[in-house]
């Protein structure tokens, strides 16, 4: 079990300045146990009976200073307008209520209606390499994903895990949350998707292949988007003399699960495959985004593609600095990878230009940097 999540000093600040803090992330990816680790009445609103025990003790609870956890918050409704209640009676009191879910679009939907302007909403990832390192090696990291059962910290179970996994979510979770699709049909758009990790999504391409519009696809795709399955990154829009991208690519988050959809089961395989390179930097881009996300850092992601084929894997826009990121799979980058990122960071006006490839000697400074993965998490 790891309680020491990177995630939990943000999630404790936020407790701390506002009355409820929503914790959300796919399932399985350790909210229950970070969130019991802080201590608290804890409550599990899937079960009857622990809605009946909060339901005759709900007056006590709110008079005293017991911190309030709800997991699975969505499938009690009903809840939400007594959250309410509560904060508004006692609006200066903080730290009351934790909330958890996994990002339905029923629990958005409710949070948003009930409890706007109440709450801060803190992300948390599947376990992240930072976490792992002194367990678990980056290869194996890499191969198997970050969530906790899913082969980190019960060896044997990848890949197995992970497509059980996904198909309780195509069976269970989707349908419950208002996806239309078939079962059959969601299980196609992931290896679809997982296809097409890393590069420009193109909807009606997908469309055609499983018999839909290309709306209905980018409706399907939402769904991923919203449970923590694929992201969706945008391309860098800015105003320079150059023809840019206008498409999102779209990767899979956790790796485990991109590699189980493509019939990987061992590092060697992986390294065999084609795609391995777009796979280091999917798995790359959602590391350095974690940690950003789990240090509370205020962020834009983009990628950045020209006409002419000047590309970066990685814009990132803190506000007061931009970093451009190119990921290389190579333990020797070249000089020339590095001219070319500079080029690049000189379009955008990037104010740090990263090459991070497995290299185990950073070269560089702050402003011009050519790193592996671990040295380029640590700095940030």
């Amino acid at each position: 079990m790891i309680l020491d999540r990177l995630a939990k000093a943000t999630l404790v600040s936020r407790l701390a300045d506002y009355p409820a803090v929503l914790l959300v992330g796919p399932r399985q990816c350790g909210k229950t146990t970070l969130a019991r680790s802080l201590g608290g009445a804890y409550f599990d609103l899937e079960q009857e009976s622990d809605r009946l025990r909060l339901d005759l003790g709900w007056q006590d609870l709110v008079d005293g200073s017991t911190l309030v956890v709800l997991d699975e918050a969505q499938a009690w409704p009903a809840v939400f307008p007594r959250l309410r209640g509560a904060i508004d009676a006692i609006r200066t009191r903080n730290g009351r209520f934790l909330l958890l879910g996994s990002v339905s679009p029923a629990l958005m939907a409710q949070v948003s209606e009930s409890l706007a302007g109440r709450l801060s909403q803190v992300d948390l990832t599947p376990l992240l390499w930072l976490e792992v390192r002194e367990k678990t090696p980056l290869d194996a990291r890499w191969l198997q994903g970050g969530y906790p059962d899913g082969g980190l910290l019960q060896p044997g179970r990848f890949p197995r895990w992970q497509l059980d996994y996904l198909t309780l979510l195509a069976q269970r979770d989707f349908p419950t949350w208002g996806l239309p699709a078939k079962p059959a049909t969601t299980d196609r758009l992931f290896r679809m998707v997982a296809a097409l990790h890393g590069q420009v999504w193109n909807a009606s391409q997908v469309g055609q292949s499983l018999g839909l519009s290309y709306h209905t696809v980018n409706d399907y795709l939402d769904y991923l988007e919203g449970a923590f399955l694929v992201r969706r990154l945008r391309p860098f829009h800015a105003n320079v003399r150059k023809r840019l991208a206008k498409r999102p690519k779209v990767y899979w988050r956790d790796s485990g699960l991109l590699h189980a959809l493509l019939r990987v089961t061992t590092f060697d395989v992986l390294l065999a495959q084609p795609w391995v390179g777009a796979s280091w930097e999917g798995f790359v881009i959602e590391e350095i985004l974690g940690v950003l996300s789990a240090r509370g850092a205020v962020f834009e992601a983009h990628y950045f593609k020209t006409s002419d084929l000047y590309e970066a894997d990685l814009v990132l826009d803190l506000g007061h600095e931009r970093w451009v990121v190119e990921i290389k799979l190579t333990s020797s980058p070249s000089q020339a990878d590095m001219s070319r990122l500079d080029r690049i960071g000189e379009i955008v006006g990037a104010t740090r230009r990263v090459l991070v490839s497995q290299t185990r000697i950073p070269i560089g400074n702050d402003a011009r940097l050519s790193c592996g993965l671990e040295d380029l998490l640590q700095r940030l």
